[in-house]
């Protein structure tokens, strides 16, 4: 399926100022960062927990301990995705057990992706709650999964797609919508 730009609707210090938003929302809610950790999910969740820990670390001054999940053999259509799946590593440098974990990702959809972090978070251990903050969501659910932080819902259609770019990997930071050309449908 082939997309097309639609629109544009985040710039690098929209993406900005709804992370400060989101790390205030997260210190707020936990009275502060004892026992808090966040995880982000292999790829651009990754760079969102990254950023969240250093806005947290701003409002603080204390730094909240930062994991990487890979979620890909968690998934529930891998069979579907790629005959050879890329597993990349999940790196946990603490515990989570007894820990708040917040789970960093950039897009909220089906909530499949969640469902799959969560697995694989249970078996690192059992933390004492597990939380979601995405950048956006688009709505969609297939399960009954809800983000307890958000950057900006996005209603969408099924023949959209939202592509959030990260200086990290795409050079620029941004959100856009994205249009299937041929009016197939997700």
């Amino acid at each position: 399926m082939q997309f097309k730009e639609k629109a544009k609707i985040m710039d690098a210090e929209a993406v900005r100022r709804a992370l400060i938003r989101i790390a205030h929302e997260i210190v707020e809610r936990h009275k502060g960062v004892q026992d808090l950790v966040l995880v982000g999910i292999r790829r651009r969740g990754v760079v969102i927990a990254q950023r969240l820990a250093e806005f947290i670390y701003e409002i603080e001054k204390k730094r909240v301990p930062t994991g990487i999940l890979d979620i890909t053999l968690y998934r529930d259509d891998l069979t579907t995705r790629a005959d050879q799946p890329l597993v990349q590593k999940t790196e946990m440098p603490f515990s989570i057990t007894g820990k708040k974990v917040v789970l960093a990702d950039d897009v909220l959809f089906t909530g499949r992706t969640t469902r799959a972090a969560m697995d694989a978070l249970i078996d690192l251990g059992r933390p004492q709650t597990i939380q979601l903050a995405v950048l956006i969501d688009r709505g969609h659910r297939e399960l009954p999964i809800r983000a307890d932080y958000v950057g900006k819902n996005v209603p969408t259609s099924r023949r959209e797609m939202i592509s959030v770019k990260v200086k990290e990997f795409d050079g620029e930071d941004s959100v856009v919508i994205d249009e299937a050309m041929n009016g197939e449908t997700q």
